[in-house]
């Protein structure tokens, strides 16, 4: 066997699913491995099959332990295997190993059964948590830079501040499993109905927070992300709305102040993005 077939055929045998008793299934030979004084070929080739598996599903188990309270320890970890056997990873980074977990999951609903549409938010929650706490960060907009500028200056969102648009309070869950026990299932209450979520998912001070926005604050954000004019997003994010014209002002700049504040704001290469804070109501 020639060492490019030798390294396939061994990667193909340690990234297959481990059988009973979390050992290699029984068509698996292992006769290309030498055994020693110690191990057979089947148990050296063992070790590394449990090795992989141990370590990735190790790895997701804390990238998503809300995902793993609301489904089940069990039902979780059947679905990390499943996963994982169609997903094998492609990063150098275990980080990464959640990122297609989402549009899997979607397309194998079997695997969260009644649970599909809170798994699913959830899962994207945590996967957002994680590009929070890693993604980059430039100059941060403080408040009274705002108060400098003139009325018309080009800012952006910082990359690492994330956008969701969920269907159940998942956030509140999520909070819930951080100050339970590691092994805790969360009890989802009957009154627990779907309704449309804004979730802002974004790190400070070497934390990640979760933060509820209102439908407008969201649109306009969105906006930003996207590049587009926020002074037009700000007009349709009020249109209709119960404020008076007078009001509307106050609540913009009531807004970038509490961006700024949580460092959500920043000049950087997503931009420019063309903002006049007393665009309204003047």
């Amino acid at each position: 066997m020639k060492l490019a077939q030798l390294q396939r055929q061994m990667a193909a045998d340690i990234m297959n699913p481990l059988g009973r008793g979390d050992g290699l299934r029984r068509h698996i030979r292992a006769d290309y491995i030498k055994p020693n004084d110690c191990l057979t070929s089947r148990q050296r080739l063992e070790i590394y099959s449990r090795s992989y598996w141990y370590r990735l599903i190790d790895s997701l188990y804390e990238d998503f332990p809300g995902t793993r309270a609301v489904l089940g320890r069990r039902a979780f970890v059947r679905m990390l295997e499943a996963y994982l056997t169609d997903c094998p990873s492609r990063s150098f980074s275990m980080r990464d190993l959640g990122s297609r977990l989402e549009a899997w999951l979607r397309r194998n609903q079997g695997y969260a059964g009644k649970k599909l549409a809170i798994a699913l938010d959830m899962v994207r929650l945590e996967w957002a948590h994680i590009e929070a706490w890693d993604a980059e960060s430039t100059a941060p907009l403080e408040v009274e830079d705002l108060a400098a500028m003139q009325k018309h200056f080009a800012l952006s969102l910082q990359p690492h501040v994330q956008l969701l648009e969920l269907h159940y309070r998942v956030d509140e869950l999520r909070l819930r499993v951080n100050t339970s026990a590691a092994s805790a299932r969360i009890r989802i209450p009957r009154s627990f109905a779907p309704k449309p979520r804004f979730v802002i998912v974004h790190r400070r001070n070497l934390s990640v927070y979760y933060r509820s926005v209102l439908p407008e604050e969201f649109r306009v954000l969105r906006a930003m992300r996207l590049g587009r004019d926020a002074v037009r997003a700000i007009e349709r994010a009020l249109a209709g709305c119960a404020l008076e014209p007078a009001q509307r002002g106050s609540v913009i700049e009531s807004w970038f102040r509490t961006w700024a504040e949580l460092g959500w704001l920043g000049v950087g290469p997503r931009g420019p993005t063309r903002v006049a804070l007393r665009s309204q109501g003047d």
